[in-house]
């Protein structure tokens, strides 16, 4: 069976009355499960095997505790981030994550466009369902990051990112964490389709011949994850990460996504990582992992003093983003809200995500006595 494209409204007919039923990030999700076909939902909001890392993700920011401070001047308060030399409105960014448009007809555009509104990081995937130079062109004011995978064809890899630089990218995310992609048994049981027609992995479509779309858009358009074998570098070593900084311009920086230890932080920076980005890819690959946030710390302590520490997998309250500041993390991504938003409210939706994220967030640092993001150590949280 394949299940159809679902798109169920474009924004322009979404009722700005449903976002008013959105007061916290879980409303997206639970309003997009009413919205979209439930093979649909299921492959959004799942992990992979038995879900123990999909629910540590959650689990982790439940294990440490504010330090409310009081009396302490934050009539100044300010959210405002510096990555790479680079200022931000928000220590919140878009985490790469593919094919967009299975919940809207923008898809990545809408996001991007969003992004730069809230003053944000965009993070555009590899597997994106519009292409690296349409997204551009869209949002040419957001602040875009290209996530790159290590393909076995090499010149492929520096291909796309060599393209996101032309286009005017400002840093990339190189993806280690899925040699392989992890097994989801939702979506086999459902027999879901994450590419169905008409959509394609636009990025690949102009890259050179191996590595086309339809290396992609497997028979039939069956599942094309179960290609990542036969398209991503399974002999791979840390000498990619090497390569790849080479090959890079020195002001674009690179940071190495997947990082789950402190001894492969320390071996991505050791092999010209600019920075480290603690993740389980949202509890879809590696089941029976650590929560992201649990293995933050160790990541951070191995790591020189300075070294932009990026965190996903699990973040939906301002009170996480503090949490995972003062842990170690200079800023946190979201995942899966992304698309719940998008599916709810379209590119408005994502426009009110980071609203709820942003007032979240200065909410907790007000009552934590921080007016600013220096003010964020290790202090304002205890485990419980």
């Amino acid at each position: 069976m394949l299940l159809r494209r679902v798109v169920t409204r474009t924004a322009s007919h979404r009722s700005l009355a449903t976002l008013d039923a959105v007061h916290n990030v879980d409303d997206f999700q639970r309003l997009a499960k009413d919205v979209l076909e439930r093979p649909l939902y299921e492959y959004l909001a799942s992990g992979s095997g038995d879900e123990v890392t999909l629910r540590e993700n959650r689990a982790a920011f439940g294990r440490y505790a504010l330090r409310p401070r009081a009396l302490r001047p934050v009539d100044a308060l300010s959210t405002t981030c510096e990555l790479f030399g680079n200022e931000l409105a928000l220590p919140v960014f878009a985490s790469p994550a593919g094919v967009h448009s299975l919940v809207d007809d923008e898809g990545e555009c809408a996001t991007a466009r969003a992004c730069g509104r809230a003053g944000v990081l965009f993070g555009l995937s590899q597997h994106a369902t519009v292409c690296i130079e349409d997204v551009a062109a869209a949002a040419p004011g957001a602040h875009r990051w290209f996530q790159s995978y290590l393909l076995k064809d090499r010149a492929a890899t520096l291909d796309l990112v060599r393209r996101a630089v032309a286009a005017g990218y400002r840093g990339v995310f190189l993806t280690v964490d899925s040699v392989r992609f992890g097994f989801r048994e939702v979506d086999a049981r459902n027999n879901f389709c994450a590419l169905p027609p008409p959509l394609t992995l636009a990025n690949y479509v102009a890259t050179p011949p191996g590595i086309g779309a339809a290396a992609w858009e497997a028979r039939e358009h069956r599942a094309w994850d179960q290609n990542s074998e036969a398209l991503f570098d399974t002999a791979a070593s840390w000498d990619a990460v090497s390569w790849l900084r080479e090959e890079l311009d020195p002001s674009i920086p690179l940071v190495v996504k997947g990082v789950m230890t402190g001894e492969d932080a320390a071996l991505a920076v050791a092999h010209g990582a600019d920075g480290v980005y603690v993740s389980t890819h949202g509890g879809r690959q590696l089941d029976e992992t650590l929560g992201a946030l649990d293995a933050l710390p160790e990541v951070a302590a191995a790591v020189p003093p300075g070294t932009p520490v990026l965190l996903d997998s699990g973040v939906r309250r301002g009170t996480d983003v503090v949490k995972a500041l003062a842990l170690g993390a200079t800023a946190v991504g979201v995942g899966k809200p992304l698309f719940f938003s998008l599916a709810v409210g379209g590119e408005r939706g994502v426009d009110k995500l980071f609203e709820i994220l942003a007032e979240e967030t200065r909410v907790a640092m007000a009552l934590t006595g921080c007016a600013s993001l220096a003010d964020i150590s290790a202090d304002v949280v205890c485990a419980r």
